[in-house]
């Protein structure tokens, strides 16, 4: 098992989640962050601290795409190991969107650490 960072993370980004990891497992896009898969120890501590809701684990049905873009996209984008100030202004308003990677999601890499 594994967790994985879902749609609800797209435009929030809160990043909460990186300050309690404790093998530094996330990865930062442009827009949302994502989860190694094969770095991920599975200890869920990421889980509760996440405003949006984002992360669950991978057991939970229809997250499959969820796994194999968090799997993608975190061996393309740079770690990234402390909360910092990427986190949209207008975060709030988008927490609980429906559809949000149909209409927000993007390829392009965050900053990282």
């Amino acid at each position: 098992m594994t967790y994985v960072v879902t749609d609800a993370c797209i435009r929030c980004k809160y990043m909460d989640c990186v300050e309690v990891c404790p093998v530094d497992c996330f990865y930062e896009g442009e827009n949302m962050l994502v989860i190694n898969p094969s770095e991920c120890i599975d200890c869920g501590v990421c889980e509760p601290e996440c405003p949006a809701e984002a992360i669950l684990p991978d057991t939970e049905n229809g997250l499959e795409k969820w796994l194999e873009l968090n799997t993608t996209f975190s061996a393309q984008w740079p770690n990234v190991t402390r909360k910092n100030d990427q986190t949209p202004a207008d975060a709030d308003e988008h927490k609980g969107e429906d559809g949000k990677f149909d209409k927000y999601f993007s390829p392009e890499p965050g900053s990282g650490d």
